[in-house]
């Protein structure tokens, strides 16, 4: 049996705690899937796929992608879906705390 947690995880504080930007952390491991918890500079990044879906929920600031080559804005509170294998990438103007679920697609 796993141990339970017994304090909660200031997201804040770990991607403050970031070595640099767009470096993200493991925070848990829950099943199959990975959390994990980025700072965004204001940079863009190259297209990239993965062959995990994500799951990508913006805490503060805003995620500016191109995915599949539309353009989509996610601010705060939001969360957007990013399929196994989709080609996406950051555009400029990406800002603030980004907390990313990476699913395994089942087979």
């Amino acid at each position: 049996m796993n141990p339970v947690a017994v304090n909660p995880i200031d997201l804040s504080a770990a991607a403050s705690a970031l070595p640099a930007p767009w470096a993200s952390q493991l925070l848990e491991q829950v099943g199959t899937a990975a959390v994990k918890v980025l700072r965004m500079d204001g940079r863009p990044l190259p297209v990239e796929s993965h062959d995990n879906a994500e799951v990508l929920v913006v805490l503060d600031g805003r995620l500016e992608l191109l995915l599949e080559g539309a353009e989509v804005t996610v601010g705060p509170g939001e969360l957007h879906r990013i399929p196994a294998r989709a080609e996406h990438a950051v555009r400029p103007g990406s800002r603030g705390t980004l907390l990313i679920v990476e699913v395994p697609e089942a087979e």
